[in-house]
C-alpha cells in the first residue's frame, strides 16, 4: 500500500510539473538569441583573459616571476609587448563589463527564468573580470616599471593617464569585495542551472576570488545576508570615458539595424568596384569592435558576381593559366567550379533580399559569401585596389575560395589555416608565392600570436603612399559622421589620417587630429 501511495504521489507531482511546464510560454526568441550569444561571448573573453595571463607567465623576461627590488630599463621591443598585452587585457575587461551592464538589474525581468538566466550571464562576466584583474595584478605588481608604463594614456581606447592606478583602486577596494559578496549570495539563492556552459567558469572564478580574499572582510559581509539581497545590481567598474559608459547598457548597438552608409551609396559604389578589391569597414557601437585594435576593425574581399568575373578575367594570359590547371575552355569560372564545387555553388546563391553574392569575408559565423549590400552596411568604409595584375587577382580569389566554410579564429592566430580572422583571409589570399605576385601586409605580435589588425593596413597605406612601396590605390572612402547621422565622401587625406583616430572616434569626432607622424 505504501508503495502504491508513493507511486501515486510521484505520478501526480510529475504530471503537475509537466502541465506547468507545458503552460509556460517560451522565452522571446530575440532575447533567447541574445542570451545565447552573450553566453558564448563571456566564454570567449574569459578564455582570452586566461590566455593573456598564460602569455605573461610564460614570458618572465618581460613579466618577472618574482618581486623586483630595483627598477630596470625596459627595451623598446619589450615596451611594445607590454603595451599590446595591456590593451588586449583592457579590451576584454570592457567587453565583460558591458555585458554585465547590458542586463542592468536582472530583477527587471518579470519571467523568473529570464531573470535567473540574465543574472547568471552578468555574474559570470563580473567574476571573470574580477578574478583575472586580481591575477593580472599579482604579476604586474612585481615590477616597479609597470607603474609608469601602464599608467600612460591610451588614446586608441579613449583612456587617459593613470588607468592602471584606477584599475588597482577599483579592483582592490573593499567596495568590489562587498559587491562580490552580494552577488555570490544571490547566485546561491538562484542556484546553479544544470548544463549551463558558464558553470565551470563561475565555480573556478568564485573559488579563486575566495582564495584571494582568504575569507577576511568578504566573510564578514556575508553575515548580513538580508541586507545584501536587496542589492544585486552590476556596477560599472571600468575607468572609461563617460561617453562610452553611457552606451554600455545597450545590448548591441545604439542604432539597431541602421547604418550610416545608405543603399544608394552602396549602389553607386558597386559600379566602381572590381574583383579583387579589398574592403575596410567600421561599424560604430558594436561590442565586436572592442576586442580589435584601432579605428578600422574589419576587412573583406570583393569577388564580384559570376558575370563580373567572366568579364574581368577574360584576358589571354589568364586563359592560358587556367588551361595549365587542366581547364580546356580557359574559363576562370570553370576553374573555380572544378577546384571548389561546394564553395562555388554557394557563391552563386542569392543572399538576403535577393541580392547577388559579391563578397567573401571571415565573420563570427566563419568564412562566408555575402552580398555587398550586407557587407557594406556599415558606418565608414574604404575600398582599396591592389596594384597587381588581373592574373594575380584571379589567383588571390581562387585562394580565398579555398578557405570557404572555415570557422572564425577568435584567437587571432595566423599560424594555423584551420580557423581564420577577417584580415587573415586577405593576408593569405594575397600572400606572395613562387607562382603569384602578392601583397605584403604588416604583421605584429599580439600576446605571442602573429596577426594583422585591419587598422595597420590603413597605417601602411598612409606611410607608403608617396613611396615606391605603395601596394594599393584608394577607390572610395565613405566617412561616417555620427552627429549628423550620415556617411560623407571622404578624400584621400581623410582616409590616410583615419588610422590615427581613437577607437572611440565617435565620441571625439570633430576634434583636430594630430599632425602626420
Amino acid at each position: 500500500m505504501k508503495k502504491l501511495i508513493k507511486t501515486a504521489i510521484f505520478l501526480m507531482t510529475f504530471l503537475t510539473a509537466s502541465l506547468l511546464f507545458a503552460n509556460t510560454p517560451p522565452i522571446e526568441p530575440a532575447l533567447k538569441r541574445q542570451m545565447d550569444n552573450d553566453t558564448e561571448v563571456v566564454q570567449i573573453q574569459r578564455q582570452g583573459l586566461a590566455d593573456t595571463l598564460h602569455y605573461m607567465a610564460s614570458n618572465n623576461d618581460i613579466f618577472p616571476a618574482s618581486k623586483q627590488r630595483k627598477q630596470r630599463l625596459v627595451s623598446r621591443n619589450q615596451r611594445h609587448k607590454i603595451w599590446s598585452t595591456w590593451v588586449s587585457f583592457l579590451d576584454r575587461l570592457l567587453i565583460l563589463d558591458s555585458i554585465s551592464q547590458s542586463y542592468g538589474r536582472a530583477a527587471q525581468y518579470s519571467d523568473e527564468r529570464v531573470r535567473k538566466a540574465a543574472f547568471r550571464i552578468a555574474y559570470a562576466a563580473f567574476l571573470a573580470r574580477y578574478r583575472y584583474v586580481l591575477d593580472f595584478l599579482q604579476i604586474t605588481e612585481r615590477e616597479p616599471a609597470f607603474h609608469t608604463l601602464l599608467n600612460e594614456a591610451i588614446p586608441e581606447l579613449g583612456l587617459t593617464q593613470g588607468t592602471y592606478a584606477d584599475i588597482k583602486y577599483r579592483y582592490l577596494h573593499v567596495s568590489i569585495a562587498t559587491q562580490f559578496a552580494q552577488l555570490a549570495l544571490n547566485y546561491r539563492l538562484y542556484g546553479e542551472e544544470p548544463g549551463l556552459k558558464l558553470n565551470q567558469g563561475i565555480n573556478d572564478d568564485q573559488a579563486k576570488i575566495w582564495q584571494y580574499g582568504k575569507g577576511e572582510g568578504i566573510a564578514q559581509t556575508m553575515k548580513n545576508g538580508v541586507q545584501i539581497i536587496k542589492d544585486s545590481s552590476f556596477k560599472a567598474l571600468f575607468p572609461i570615458q563617460k561617453g562610452v559608459s553611457e552606451w554600455m547598457g545597450d545590448i548591441k548597438v545604439r542604432r539597431p539595424h541602421q547604418s550610416l552608409i545608405t543603399a544608394e551609396q552602396i549602389a553607386s559604389m558597386r559600379h566602381r568596384m572590381e574583383p579583387g578589391d579589398v574592403l575596410l569597414e567600421r561599424r560604430e557601437w558594436y561590442l565586436s569592435n572592442i576586442g580589435l585594435p584601432g579605428f578600422c576593425p574589419h576587412a573583406a574581399l570583393y569577388i564580384g558576381t559570376r558575370l563580373e568575373r567572366q568579364h574581368y578575367f577574360q584576358s589571354s594570359d589568364i586563359q592560358a593559366w587556367v588551361r595549365l590547371q587542366g581547364i580546356s575552355d580557359g574559363n576562370f569560372e570553370s576553374l573555380l567550379l572544378k577546384k571548389y564545387p561546394g564553395a562555388y555553388a554557394n557563391s552563386l546563391s542569392d543572399q538576403e533580399e535577393g541580392h547577388s553574392t559579391r563578397v567573401i569575408e571571415a565573420v563570427s559565423e566563419g568564412v562566408v559569401f555575402t552580398s555587398l549590400e550586407h557587407s557594406a552596411s556599415a558606418d565608414s568604409m574604404a575600398v582599396l585596389r591592389p596594384k597587381l595584375s588581373r592574373l594575380d587577382k584571379a589567383k588571390a580569389i581562387l585562394q580565398a575560395y579555398h578557405y570557404f566554410g572555415r570557422p572564425y579564429d577568435f584567437n587571432f592566430d595566423f599560424q594555423t589555416d584551420s580557423r581564420l580572422v577577417c584580415t587573415e583571409l586577405i593576408y593569405k589570399a594575397y600572400e606572395t608565392t613562387d607562382t603569384k605576385a602578392g601583397i605584403k601586409l604588416p604583421v605584429v605580435d599580439i600576446l605571442g600570436r602573429l596577426a594583422t589588425p585591419a587598422n595597420l593596413i590603413v597605417k601602411q597605406f598612409d606611410q607608403h603612399y608617396e613611396t615606391a612601396d605603395r601596394q594599393f590605390d584608394l577607390v572610395h572612402f565613405l566617412d561616417g559622421q555620427e552627429k549628423s547621422k550620415v556617411a560623407t565622401e571622404g578624400n584621400l587625406e581623410n582616409f590616410r589620417d583615419s588610422w590615427k583616430r581613437p577607437k572611440w572616434h565617435v565620441l571625439t569626432q570633430g576634434t583636430v587630429l594630430g599632425e602626420r607622424q
